[in-house]
């Protein structure tokens, strides 16, 4: 499992895939990557530190990432970001929450203290999609209510139950309404959700374009930010 990795396009940062404790969410009908975790907080904290380790600050923006949502990581491995921060003079800080986690976010901001891009997996605005075959956990009343709490959303395309239309809208709001956007092109897994090939041939097709805007990240497939397995 590699979890240290340098992203050098659009918004060029470290990143970190982290080990926590298990989704408290944990119901996404298409992810497996919440496997990846543990109830043994001393060993992810001493799996995390030997990754922070590899920290140099060089571009002076880190991401974080685990298999759920920061809040999830040992409060040692927090305190040892915060710390290589500012050793590393490291200005910005990008991060993922759950929707359910909303009301924690500036919390959290506030420990860090410096600027920050929060991202959640919205994966989609189609509510029906979203609740009924990717069991989110996701009820909002508006868009600006999620800009409220996320300067980021993560968009997941290619599923057997989407549609092109579908995918088009989401993107449309996304580009539309936030500073950064990640788009994310299912990739079969151990779970029962299956990919919609025809679909994302279209998509590879029709957002290659994606690629060469700046607030957008693609993911032709999941290891391509250079962490995972």
């Amino acid at each position: 499992m590699n979890r240290y990795s340098v992203i050098e396009h659009k918004i060029s940062r470290e990143i970190v895939l982290l080990k926590g404790s298990p989704c408290r969410w944990g119901r996404c009908s298409f992810c497996d990557y919440i496997d990846d975790n543990s109830s043994d907080e001393v060993s992810n904290a001493r799996i995390n530190d030997d990754v922070l380790q590899n920290i140099t600050g060089q571009y002076g923006v880190l991401e974080v990432i685990n298999s759920g949502n920061i809040f999830e990581l040992p409060r040692e491995t927090l305190e040892k970001i915060k710390e290589i921060i500012r050793v590393k003079s490291i200005k910005a800080l990008f991060f993922e929450s759950h929707w359910m986690y909303r009301k924690k976010i500036q919390e959290m901001k506030n420990f860090f203290a410096i600027e920050t891009m929060v991202k959640t997996g919205i994966e989609s605005f189609n509510s029906s999609f979203r609740e009924n075959i990717l069991c989110k956990g996701i009820s909002y009343t508006s868009i600006d209510e999620i800009k409220e709490y996320f300067d980021s959303v993560c968009l997941m395309v290619g599923i057997k139950g989407q549609t092109r239309e579908m995918i088009t809208k989401d993107i449309e709001i996304a580009a539309g309404n936030f500073n950064h956007f990640t788009v994310n092109v299912f990739v079969k897994n151990s779970t029962d959700i299956e990919p919609d090939y025809n679909l994302i041939k279209w998509f590879q097709q029709e957002y290659e374009y994606l690629n060469h805007v700046d607030k957008c990240d693609v993911l032709w497939v999941n290891t391509d930010f250079g962490v995972g397995d």
